[in-house]
């Protein structure tokens, strides 16, 4: 008869993870806010400024990566009335290039940094790149309006401040667009620095880099419906389920693609430089590239059109990862932290797995914790088991499954996963 009860008790509570998030209002708001007409505007005034080429000028009113930067800087600046005295803006410079690297001359180079203050320690970092290029590396005068490459990942974090300025957010977020990425991850790797030197306490790093084209190159391929995030092995690869499954509950018409590297072959992402430093970190990137755009100079031959332009972006997809972006910032904000201090009885043979972990803290009451479950040949969590202990006794062997835990706020706001080695 004991028996018995067990099992129905392991009825109740196991259960499929596609049924387990309830959409939360304030984040679903925030991610219809989202406006493609807004989007276009910022794309559009980017392009503007010609090239922003991290060797073109600084000081130029109209073109150049300084007017692109200091109009980054009052964009940002203007929304501070909408956050309550929570947002911030400054300006991060630093000396790159010179003999010996891919910049020929030394340059004073701006990353802006936008804050939207939380209310506790946690920190969530976005980034987007803001400098363009040609085929040329060293060309910093031609016509590089970096359109998609990468004026949709800058419009992105742009959006997604406008839209969350007046919401408190429990996580801190930080906004970073970059330069120097078309030159080695430059700013990318000064901003890390700084990171790991003011300890900041870094939960996700969220690089937005190419999100707004749907058409392949060359074999024409259309599908605005797919986005991809690169992640590598690790808490990486975690974050990128989360975003997966944070989609499925709010993306409008919109499915991650969880691609299993870091980034692409023969390229790099601004992620990177953060994932060395020991963060967290991932890339969100169009699904389908067009080579005729990226890095091209803009002309006409044999009736195609190269060049990366405003024409090429499909901004009603920007809109659609937007709102992937701003859901798991929100998500991730409301949920308690991550259990640490995960461990696993390794020691016993049995058919039943022992697992702890110590109490997580964050916004609100812990509410308990979900233990995740998947076959080891599955890529994404297939089970979930809730509970309000920190130790849980499971019939499910540790040689025939990977197990992971996170925590569950009181608005069922779940954290990263932690797994069990």
């Amino acid at each position: 008869m004991v028996m018995k009860k067990n099992v129905l008790f392991l009825v109740f509570l196991v259960y499929p993870l596609i049924a387990a998030s309830q959409p939360d209002k304030e984040i679903m708001r925030c991610v219809e806010a989202v406006s493609a007409d807004s989007i276009a505007g910022y794309i559009g005034t980017l392009t503007g400024f010609h090239t922003r080429h991290n060797l073109s000028s600084l000081t130029g009113d109209e073109k150049g990566i300084g007017a692109a930067s200091r109009w980054l800087y009052q964009k940002v600046a203007g929304w501070i009335p909408l956050a309550g005295g929570r947002l911030s803006v400054e300006n991060v410079t630093y000396t790159a290039g010179g003999p010996g690297t891919r910049l020929d001359r030394q340059v004073e180079l701006t990353n802006v940094m936008a804050v939207l203050k939380g209310s506790d320690s946690r920190e969530i970092l976005l980034l987007a790149h803001y400098d363009s290029r040609v085929d040329d590396n060293s060309d910093s005068t031609s016509f590089a309006p970096g359109a998609n490459d990468n004026g949709s990942g800058v419009a992105c974090l742009l959006e997604c401040i406008r839209v969350m300025a007046g919401i408190p957010l429990q996580a801190t977020v930080r906004f970073l667009f970059l330069s120097g990425e078309e030159h080695g991850l430059l700013g990318a790797a000064c901003m890390a620095d700084m990171a790991r030197s003011q300890g900041w306490n870094v939960t996700a790093v969220l690089n937005f880099d190419m999100i707004g084209n749907s058409q392949a190159g060359e074999t024409g391929h259309r599908d605005n419906t797919r986005t991809r995030v690169f992640s590598a092995e690790g808490t990486h690869r975690e974050l990128a389920r989360y975003i997966k499954e944070t989609a499925l509950t709010y993306a409008d018409n919109v499915e991650v693609a969880l691609v299993y590297r870091n980034d692409r072959y023969g390229r790099g992402g601004d992620h990177t430089p953060f994932l060395k430093a020991g963060y967290t970190a991932v890339r969100i990137c169009e699904f389908h590239e067009n080579y005729d755009r990226t890095h091209q100079l803009v002309r006409e031959e044999n009736g195609v059109l190269y060049g990366d332009l405003p024409a090429g972006v499909d901004y009603e997809y920007v809109r659609k990862n937007t709102g992937i972006g701003i859901a798991v910032i929100m998500n991730l904000a409301k949920a308690p932290a991550a259990p640490a201090g995960v461990k696993m009885n390794t020691r016993v043979l049995s058919n039943y797995t022992e697992l702890e972990w110590e109490p997580s803290y964050g916004p609100g009451v812990v509410r308990g914790y979900h233990v995740m479950i998947r076959e080891t040949d599955q890529s994404v969590w297939q089970k979930r088991i809730f509970t309000e202990d920190t130790r849980i006794r499971i019939p499910y062997s540790k040689d025939n499954y990977f197990f992971g835990v996170c925590a569950v706020g009181p608005g069922g706001h779940e954290s990263l996963v932690s797994v069990f080695e």
